[in-house]
């Protein structure tokens, strides 16, 4: 079992949420609770906390197509259930599209 990590580099969280690092900077000026840690040469550190709420939003942004600053801020405040249940099942359907993927390409 692989203990899991504390903090993410900017690049880990580019590759786990196939976002571009302008993206997840620019979202760090829109978004108030999102403020990874930055050491002294400024360097951002990502937590697990952050990252899923990089997820939230790109859910929000992309599969409800909400796109402007301030709806997506609302959609977080209101804390909307369904939207939680319907991200999660989303990455549940990717993960098992990515699993199937692998499994034909061994056939």
């Amino acid at each position: 079992m692989q203990p899991t990590k504390v903090y993410y580099s900017i690049a880990e969280v580019r590759q786990l949420t196939e976002l571009p690092v302008a993206t997840l900077r620019y979202w760090e000026q829109q978004f108030a609770q999102l403020s990874p840690y930055k050491d002294e040469h400024g360097n951002r550190y990502y937590t697990e906390k952050d990252i899923a709420l990089i997820k939230q939003i790109k859910y929000i942004r992309d599969e409800l197509h909400i796109t402007r600053i301030e709806a997506i801020r609302n959609e977080l405040k209101s804390g909307n259930r369904k939207t939680d249940v319907r991200q999660q099942a989303s990455e549940i359907l990717q993960r098992v599209r990515e699993e199937l993927a692998e499994i034909r390409a061994n056939i």
